[in-house]
């Protein structure tokens, strides 16, 4: 695969090597911090915490009752995709009173992964709808848990109402392997695209 597009110049050992903020995103339960901590190549930093009664009402945990623990900052973890392309993962919260923190994560990302259940598309709406209003290029990652319906990629596109050229990935986010392939999509999709106006201030 060509990285060319991606390769920059780096200080003394890093000749030619390219680094790249990639956010992963998504709804509440959808695997985000599960997807950091299959594909990276270190130990990946986590900020969960255990669920508890209290916060029932703000986490409902339907679709995802077995559901233990949630992020309340971020998940980081890096991978290497090439010799000279490293890719940092910044995976953001899912629950809604926990966003404002996202204004701060998504500065200098270069593009995005949004997570989807496909048991409950509607938790990832408003992630889709963040990624278009930042202008940050996403791909969508299709989180296929073992009980999900296998729904054609159209029918997917269309509820989520993601333009055509956004790509649409399904894969496990306990697997490395499917895992990187997801990465590999989203780089291959920055490649490709044009430039991307600024996000608003």
């Amino acid at each position: 695969m060509d990285w060319k597009g991606f390769e920059r110049p780096g200080g003394p050992g890093t000749e030619g090597i390219r680094s790249v903020k990639v956010m992963i995103a998504g709804g509440f339960g959808t695997g985000k911090t599960t997807m950091v901590g299959s594909v990276s190549d270190i130990r990946p930093l986590t900020t969960e915490e255990t669920l508890t009664r209290a916060s029932a009402d703000v986490d409902p945990l339907v679709g995802v009752a077995d559901k233990a623990e949630t992020t309340v900052s971020l998940d980081f973890g890096k991978i290497g995709l090439s010799e000279s392309l490293v890719l940092y993962l910044f995976g953001t919260p899912g629950q809604e009173r926990f966003w404002f923190l996202w204004n701060g994560l998504f500065k200098g990302a270069l593009g995005a992964i949004v997570l989807v259940d496909t048991r409950r598309l509607s938790v990832s709406f408003r992630a889709i709808e963040e990624m278009e209003r930042r202008n940050v290029p996403f791909v969508v990652a299709l989180n296929m848990f073992p009980d999900a319906v296998d729904h054609p990629v159209e029918e997917i596109r269309d509820a989520l109402d993601i333009a055509s050229d956004i790509p649409v990935v399904a894969f496990d986010a306990r697997d490395r392997a499917t895992g990187r392939d997801v990465l590999v999509a989203l780089v291959e999709y920055l490649r490709d695209r044009p430039a991307v106006a600024p996000e608003p201030r």
